[in-house]
């Protein structure tokens, strides 16, 4: 079964979530752009700030959630919202000026041959920018990774979709080879989670664990949480009311030739 998204959930840390994009976009250098479009754009309250940057831009928010794209619909009339898959998108779309992707491409395995595609879908002199997360061998993910595996578990979570990414040179090089100037950089940010010893369970379950917490049978899903909860407690404990949790980032601003 697909798993689904829950636009209030994803939000519940909207300011940690939030600061990537605009770190990610205060590098695009694009003046005064025709066409703007945020590809997984999810529940639309990131996608409003680009209306912000360039305010006479035609923008669009692209994503193939309709719970989230339904959410962002009520965030900003002035955005045109769409349900799609990016990889239709990109193989049918006209070209526009910037290509903006925040925490989406992680989801789409083939994304790295996807990059030439999506690269061709804007304008020469336009630009490409994406962020994805680089975090996938901490414990937030290897321990759903260890515990979906367990022989209670494995046979519903076998196939479920789960997110991977590369480094940035992994990136650079291929977008160079197009004729990109290309900008690449990581970040490992600290997130202090306050007042909520499950902190990193909240997190978690509104983006990479969803697939797995929602494959799982009504029987077993709450156990399944529960350990989640003891093992990421251990992980990341509790001090003086608040969690951190480092989560490394991937960014990619590439000026297409």
């Amino acid at each position: 079964m697909p798993h689904t998204w829950d636009p209030d959930r994803y939000l519940t840390y909207a300011g940690e979530r939030g600061r990537p994009f605009v770190e990610l976009v205060a590098r695009v250098g694009a003046q005064e752009p025709a066409t703007v479009v945020d590809l997984g754009c999810g529940p639309g309250n990131l996608t409003t700030l680009l209306r912000e940057r360039w305010p006479d831009a035609d923008i669009r928010g692209i994503d193939a959630s309709p719970e989230m794209i339904e959410k962002a619909r009520d965030v900003d009339r002035t955005v045109t919202f769409e349900v799609a898959d990016l990889r239709t998108w990109a193989a049918e779309a006209e070209p526009v000026d910037v290509l903006v992707s925040n925490a989406t491409l992680q989801w789409v395995p083939e994304h790295l041959d996807l990059l030439p595609t999506l690269v061709g879908r804007v304008r020469p002199g336009g630009w490409f920018a994406f962020q994805v997360p680089g975090n996938f061998d901490e414990p937030s993910h290897t321990i759903r990774r260890d515990l979906a595996a367990e022989a209670s578990y494995a046979a519903h979570t076998q196939d479920v979709a789960v997110p991977t990414s590369q480094d940035p040179a992994v990136y650079l090089e291929p977008l160079a080879g197009l004729g990109c100037t290309v900008d690449a950089w990581e970040t490992t940010y600290l997130h202090v989670l306050s007042g909520d010893p499950d902190a990193v369970f909240t997190w978690v379950s509104g983006t990479g664990a969803r697939p797995t917490l929602q494959a799982l049978p009504d029987g077993l899903r709450p156990a399944f949480e529960e350990e989640f909860k003891r093992r990421l407690r251990a992980a990341y404990p509790q001090h003086d009311g608040r969690v951190i949790l480092p989560f490394r980032r991937i960014f990619v601003v590439a000026r297409v030739a």
